[in-house]
């Protein structure tokens, strides 16, 4: 039933353009979460629960951890919520609703993984709200890194202080990407993720 759910919400992403990493990237994301084994995942930016489902099945193949994933669409966390009970793995999240960089602030419990998936502009925030509450070391994870700009001052700080490292992707749904006569394939524009190790 999980792989038929998932299936089910990367169909609904694709046909209602919601955010989601696709699957490239959420492979990478699940190998972050397998190496680290966490006890406490926090996650900024639920959407309908792609990037969750992907998070959980892996917490639930190692047989521990949590996951915390915070929403500020309540319509988009509930659909999640519904998501993550028909795929049975509900009992391993705690569904929020709210901006990011608050809810953050009322965690208490030590987090040793957080992965930056909401507003751009609010990775940084994010960060520091959480800080004082990451382990040592903890891994981040961070989706959109392409779009520097918008994050400059959260990139700017882990690839200053941490170990932090840039994967790239190949976007499938830039129009750069289509083929041109003679069979040549147009540059695309790229996207990346930036995993850090954060140590105190």
């Amino acid at each position: 039933m999980f792989e038929q759910v998932l299936a089910e919400v990367e169909e609904q992403c694709r046909a209602e353009r919601v955010p989601m990493l696709g699957p490239d990237k959420a492979k990478l994301l699940a190998s972050c979460v397998e190496n680290a084994k966490p006890t406490l995942i926090v996650e900024c930016g639920t959407a309908i629960g792609y990037s969750g489902l992907w998070i959980l099945r892996v917490l639930k193949n190692l047989g521990t951890g949590r996951l915390i994933t915070v929403e500020i669409e309540a319509a988009n966390a509930e659909r999640a919520r519904a998501n993550f009970e028909r795929a049975g793995v509900a009992d391993l999240v705690d569904s929020r609703i709210g901006d990011a960089a608050e809810v953050l602030k009322t965690i208490q419990e030590p987090v040793d993984f957080l992965f930056l998936d909401n507003n751009k502009d609010g990775y940084y925030p994010c960060f520091r709200a959480i800080e004082s509450r990451l382990t040592s070391p903890a891994t981040i994870v961070a989706d959109n890194v392409g779009r520097a700009d918008q994050m400059a001052d959260y990139l700017e700080h882990v690839r200053t202080n941490y170990d932090s490292e840039t994967h790239w992707f190949e976007s499938r749904r830039r129009p750069g990407n289509r083929r041109q006569p003679g069979n040549q394939r147009r540059p695309g524009r790229r996207d990346g993720m930036e995993v850090s190790i954060y140590r105190r």
